[in-house]
């Protein structure tokens, strides 16, 4: 019985019923969100891509107590590997008790203060920014290195990643998991064949780059230059938070999902750090004119061949694509300020498919201005990226251990003791990768971080003061029958066309008086219009509006406001030409939009329109 039963069970399912689910996921919108693997494609590669730079930053900081110094860098990549375990179960718990999204903002928002939330939120979207940039800016770079022609033109090359990224993203996210999961899988592959072979061989095979001489300390090895490389290795963990952040992007359950994720984002992440941090301690690799430190252990491990090629350029491919990271963690953050009113209401709105398209265009266009600021250059970017990302990591550490203070659940001690050392551990990090980057551009922060915390401050108190005076949440009185004398249907007219035909039936279609209106701007082209209009004989009079100053803005509005000055209820409809193709609409309706902005601004009148479709 349980050997049929075990038969059945592992059965394949009828085509009907695999059918069926994907139907059903269909309808849940699941079709268009994401699996776990392809999470990691469109959210984990602003983590995982940053191997290519982490290691190298600690190496950087601690050659300057000598070439000596650099065996630190497995011990200080062992300590970074310990606190990124400590962010990623972190990071389960947060998804888990967050299933919205929103990372350290939601964090912060339910277990913390506001003030507290509003800079969470605020650090969170310059690191998102940042991110973009710096991705796409250090893509750029590594593709000049490979191909010398495009070293000239870095602006160029990234903004054509922004616009192509961009683009992707607003189609929507599941198809850019799919674009992006071959660069993944070959970057992956590329990273663990440097350090499988690298740690096979004895020695490198290839020395690249050129020499800069003897290594000459210029302070002595200490605390002080141990943190500062703990602190620039930690650029390794920025992105470990936005799985967290973007949990409504997969695919239900979405809880298991992200979290499968992110353990998945944390083993491949820490064996690529430890791994390639040991053979940077086994070779005594030392930076090098023209490369970098991953280029030298590629070419250590690989020879210069063709495999030399293919893995850096899909390290170059994917230090750009890690891009992607942002445009699926900060729309969702801007959804959740959104709807907490402390950002415009529209980045709530999704499109056809789940995708929030205004926060994906308003990414794209702050990080292609920074980019254009900067001319693309990686190292003006620098002294800005990852610290928003660490207030993030330690806000969301002390958020969960209020949490696990107040509900006290089983084991709640432990959860406490364990997220109150990684909050204490990133705070560390977050105050001296400031200090060290202060003079260098860090100092931007006090005046970036509070503006946008004054951003959302002015947002939501005025959208307060303004659902108090629409009387939002309160029960209105009733509608009082007559209230006007009478109601009127007024219809510019500016010549006799369908357009004009179609404006007067639906005038008709409303009931009450009904008056065609045209303003007397030329005498000629009136003369025509009311000859025209006698002929067709609509069986409504056409009232001309003298205009000495040849104005029909203002004549048709002072029109209207004679008479909702005597008491009547007024609508205005206007006709309007729809072409089907979108490229023509900016070849019509120059003065519609016009006339219904003065005649909203300075009347009461109801203004609706009326389209006459044209192919």
């Amino acid at each position: 019985m349980t050997r049929a039963r075990a038969q059945t069970r592992h059965e394949p399912q009828p085509p009907v019923a695999i059918a069926d689910r994907r139907l059903r996921r269909h309808l849940r919108g699941d079709s268009h969100r994401l699996s776990a693997v392809g999470g990691l494609a469109a959210l984990a590669l602003d983590a995982l891509s940053s191997v290519a730079y982490g290691p190298e930053a600690i190496v950087l900081a601690l050659v300057s107590a000598g070439a000596v110094a650099v065996r630190w860098t497995l011990p200080i990549s062992a300590t970074i590997a310990v606190l990124l375990l400590v962010l990623v179960i972190s990071y389960r718990q947060v998804i888990a008790v967050h299933p919205d999204g929103g990372g350290a903002y939601a964090v912060a928002k339910k277990d913390l203060s506001r003030g507290v939330s509003l800079l969470a939120a605020a650090s969170l979207i310059v690191d998102y920014v940042l991110t973009v940039a710096v991705s796409l800016a250090a893509g750029a770079a590594s593709l000049g290195s490979v191909f010398p022609v495009l070293s000239h033109h870095l602006l160029a090359v990234t903004m054509a990643g922004l616009a192509a990224l961009t683009i992707i993203n607003l189609i929507g996210i599941a198809e850019s998991a799919k674009v992006l999961m071959g660069p993944t899988v070959l970057f992956i592959t590329g990273i663990v064949a440097i350090i499988v072979v690298g740690l096979i061989r004895p020695h490198p095979v290839a020395t690249i780059g050129s020499d800069l001489g003897s290594i000459h300390p210029t302070e002595a090895l200490s605390l002080v230059v141990i943190l500062k490389a703990f602190a620039a290795g930690c650029s390794s963990l920025t992105g470990v938070e936005a799985i967290a952040n973007a949990v409504p992007a997969f695919r239900t359950p979405r809880v298991k999902r992200a979290q499968r994720c992110e353990v998945a984002l944390g083993v491949l992440l820490g064996v690529m750090l430890i791994g390639l941090s040991a053979q940077i301690r086994l070779h005594h690799v030392v930076p090098r004119g023209g490369v970098t430190v991953l280029a030298q252990l590629s070419a250590g491990a690989l020879g210069t061949g063709w495999p030399f090629y293919v893995t850096n350029l899909s390290v170059a491919l994917v230090l750009a694509l890690a891009a992607n990271t942002s445009f699926g963690g900060l729309p969702v953050l801007l959804q959740l300020l959104a709807k907490d009113h402390r950002m415009p209401h529209l980045f709530a709105l999704r499109s056809e498919r789940p995708v929030f398209r205004y926060g994906v265009a308003t990414l794209g266009v702050l990080a292609g201005a920074l980019l254009f600021v900067v001319d693309a250059r990686t190292h003006r970017l620098l002294p800005l990226y990852a610290i928003g990302v660490f207030i993030g990591f330690t806000i969301s550490q002390i958020g969960l251990v209020r949490h696990w203070r107040q509900q006290q659940h089983r084991g709640w001690l432990g959860k406490a003791v364990l997220n109150g050392s990684g909050a204490a551990m990133t705070a560390v990090a977050a105050v001296i990768l400031f200090a060290s980057k202060f003079s260098e551009g860090a100092w931007l922060l006090l005046l970036i971080v509070p503006a946008l915390m004054l951003l959302f401050d002015r947002t939501e108190r005025y959208y307060h003061r303004v659902g108090f005076q629409l009387g939002l949440g309160q029960v209105p009185a009733k509608p009082v029958p007559g209230r006007y004398s009478h109601a009127i249907v007024i219809v510019p007219v500016v010549a006799v066309s369908h357009a004009a035909e179609l404006a007067l039936q639906a005038a008709m279609d409303l009931g009450g008086e009904l008056v065609a209106v045209a303003v007397d701007i030329d005498p000629a082209a009136t003369q025509r219009l009311c000859e025209q209009w006698k002929q067709w004989d609509p069986g409504v009079a056409l009232k001309v509006l003298p205009s000495p100053h040849r104005n029909l803005i203002e004549t048709t509005v002072g029109f209207v406001e004679t008479q909702t000055d005597q008491g009547r209820h007024v609508t205005v409809l206007l006709a309007r030409v729809e072409p089907r193709r979108r490229r023509y609409q900016f070849l019509h309706n120059q003065r519609g939009p016009i006339l219904a902005a003065a005649l909203r601004a300075r009347t009461d009148a109801v203004v609706a329109t009326v389209a006459a479709r044209v192919d």
